[in-house]
């Protein structure tokens, strides 16, 4: 059984790091769209910069901690010796969370291009989709109950609508000033 926190323990580093990889690259995917407002030649110095943080970032960090996490997550699965109904529940948030990894993959060869497909503020809506699922999963985890997952549905929605919500006044705010 030690072994199995040893795997839990480096299971949960790599979701950690995942997670920073992942709420990173949509930053800099912001930082991209919002740099191709600029007058040239600030335009292409942000835009090539930006690119390389991004190769960087996503290569080095954010896909290597996506299939560690998976590897120990898959092991410490098979370790648990079981599926209960929360962690079926979990599986299927994490499967949704390596969609929109791939999605986010997608975005990242785009930009690459040094195409733009999406607006500054819809890829500030893209990054808090990562959000919603590290609170989904972390809920599942650690409360590990059906009458605390609907209580935790009803806050996750309750969070999406302020997040909505705020989203929509930092771009009255930024219009403004």
């Amino acid at each position: 059984m030690d072994y199995y926190f040893y795997v839990k323990a480096l299971h949960i580093i790599f979701v950690v790091t995942w997670f920073a990889g992942l709420f990173y690259i949509v930053r800099l995917f912001i930082y991209f769209a919002e740099a191709a407002e600029k007058p040239e030649p600030e335009r292409s110095i942000l835009q090539e910069q930006f690119k390389l943080m991004q190769k960087r970032l996503w290569y080095g960090i954010t896909w290597p901690s996506a299939v560690l996490t998976l590897i120990f997550g898959l092991s410490m699965w098979h370790l648990y010796g079981g599926t209960p109904n929360w962690l079926i529940w979990k599986l299927c948030f994490v499967m949704g969370l390596y969609v929109y990894h791939f999605l986010c993959h997608g975005i990242f060869k785009q930009q690459q291009q040094g195409k733009l497909k999406y607006t500054s503020t819809q890829l500030r809506i893209w990054n808090e989709v990562a959000t919603l699922f590290l609170i989904s999963i972390v809920f599942l985890v650690v409360l590990k109950s059906s009458l605390s997952m609907l209580w935790g549905i009803i806050g996750l929605i309750l969070f999406s609508a302020i997040l909505m919500l705020a989203i929509r006044i930092y771009k009255r705010v930024r219009e403004k000033s």
